[in-house]
């Protein structure tokens, strides 16, 4: 079976579970997505990894597998989702190291948050996009509709369940100390929300 590279189109809040958001998986060479459902960590964790502009001062779960990867030199090379059952994804992490490659069992979100932080190409099977891939035409549906990913978006998505309000009455001096601030306490939904704001006026 031959392999199809995909890439991450985006991530939104799902309208069919509570609490989960889809990630929406999409091929390089052709019209096909594949959404996935995850949980708000995994989300935040994909989230996180795509931004440039936020690090968090102690390495979260993924980030801390990729500094014990880089440690033992260990390289992720691809993540391959493999298998559909029940509506559930299975995927498989193919690491190398000197020269011997190891195949991981890992849920897809975990992967893909892997795959993110080491560069590493995702793809799937042919059976699997034929199975449960969407046209692009339905891309109104997932409130999807930029043909690319924007972070900025994919961010507010994620915090848009928060109460609090944007801190539209702050000066930038202000904004900047308070996202350093939010940042060091590990508050990334206001962190990004401080962070869009800063954008907007920028």
């Amino acid at each position: 079976m031959s392999l199809i590279k995909l890439t991450i189109k985006g991530i939104s809040y799902s309208q069919t579970q509570t609490g989960a958001y889809a990630l929406v998986l999409s091929e390089i060479d052709g019209d096909r997505t594949l959404p996935i459902i995850i949980g708000a960590f995994e989300a935040q964790s994909i989230a996180i990894a795509l931004e440039k502009e936020i690090r968090p001062p102690r390495p979260l779960t993924h980030d801390l597998f990729k500094t014990f990867a880089d440690r033992y030199f260990i390289n992720i090379k691809q993540v391959i989702i493999h298998k559909l059952v029940d509506g559930v994804f299975f995927s498989s992490l193919i690491s190398e190291k000197n020269g011997v490659e190891e195949i991981i069992d890992a849920r897809t979100s975990d992967a893909i948050a892997i795959a993110v932080r080491f560069n590493a190409p995702i793809y799937t099977y042919e059976t699997i996009l034929d199975k449960a891939g969407i046209y692009l035409k339905v891309e109104e549906e997932l409130s999807l509709d930029a043909p690319e990913l924007d972070t900025d978006d994919l961010m507010a998505d994620i915090i848009s369940e928060t109460s609090e309000e944007a801190p539209k009455q702050k000066s930038l001096k202000e904004l900047y100390k308070e996202l350093d601030a939010a940042v060091a306490n590990e508050n990334y939904e206001l962190a990004a929300k401080i962070r869009d704001e800063i954008s907007k006026r920028s």
